[in-house]
């Protein structure tokens, strides 16, 4: 149980590591790549939205249908 906690904060630092130095680097590139990885998130989610919004809609109504008759409300 040691040996795993131990390498879950070795792993855990050396992400904080990467994390730190990815956000404090101010290189345009690496800027630039972040704003293209964020706009592609939001298209392909916006897209992705509008063409299965009523099937979200319908699965969304039938689990709450399905928590409502499961708790009673």
């Amino acid at each position: 149980m040691k040996k795993m906690l131990f390498k879950a904060k070795i792993y855990a630092d050396s992400f904080k590591a990467n994390a730190k130095r990815v956000l404090t680097n101010t290189k345009g590139d690496q800027l630039t790549g972040w704003m293209i990885v964020i706009l592609l998130v939001v298209v392909v989610g916006a897209f992705f939205l509008n063409t299965y919004q009523t099937a979200i809609v319908d699965i969304w109504k039938g689990i709450v249908d399905k928590m409502k008759d499961t708790f009673g409300i």
